[in-house]
């Protein structure tokens, strides 16, 4: 299940990222211009979370299948002193959940406010929040901590 999952979780990552970048970009362009707050304004909201929170579920199945995770825990000792390991078993997947805790927290803010411009000024801050928390962990190919393909083949 590991392998058949990983070229998904891969390749969803940038439905998440281009779903988070143009909900903070229509919601910071909806303050700055002071526009109405819409349907389309709310579904992006709403969809933008909710394929944040697939994706969440697909890492959750991912950690708890994975081999590197598996030793972690079950050697953390030796482990957390592995770049490898203590990435994918720690830091990736702590920084990852509390980006989807932020986009989760401003969904729910956002569509509670009762004016437009504070919609979309707490769509705009807890969704930037959450997208550069998830940009800061993603193992991208040039990063010299852990690095991974842009794309994972079937």
């Amino acid at each position: 299940m590991y392998a058949t999952l990983l070229p998904y979780h891969s390749l969803f990552r940038w439905l998440v990222l281009i779903s988070l970048v143009f909900a903070v970009y229509k919601a910071y362009d909806g303050w700055r211009n002071k526009r109405t707050f819409s349907k389309l304004d709310n579904r992006v909201r709403h969809w933008t979370a909710t394929i944040v929170h697939i994706q969440f579920t697909l890492g959750l199945i991912l950690y708890f299948s994975s081999p590197l995770v598996d030793y972690f825990l079950n050697h953390f000792s030796e482990a957390v002193h592995l770049r490898s390991y203590r990435f994918f078993g720690m830091e990736h997947s702590l920084v990852m959940f509390l980006a989807v805790i932020v986009i989760t927290i401003g969904s729910a803010k956002a569509k509670r406010k009762s004016s437009d411009q504070d919609k979309f000024k707490t769509m705009a801050i807890w969704f930037g929040i959450g997208l550069l928390l998830i940009l800061s962990s993603i193992p991208w190919p040039f990063w010299p901590f852990e690095s991974r393909p842009w794309i994972r083949a079937f």
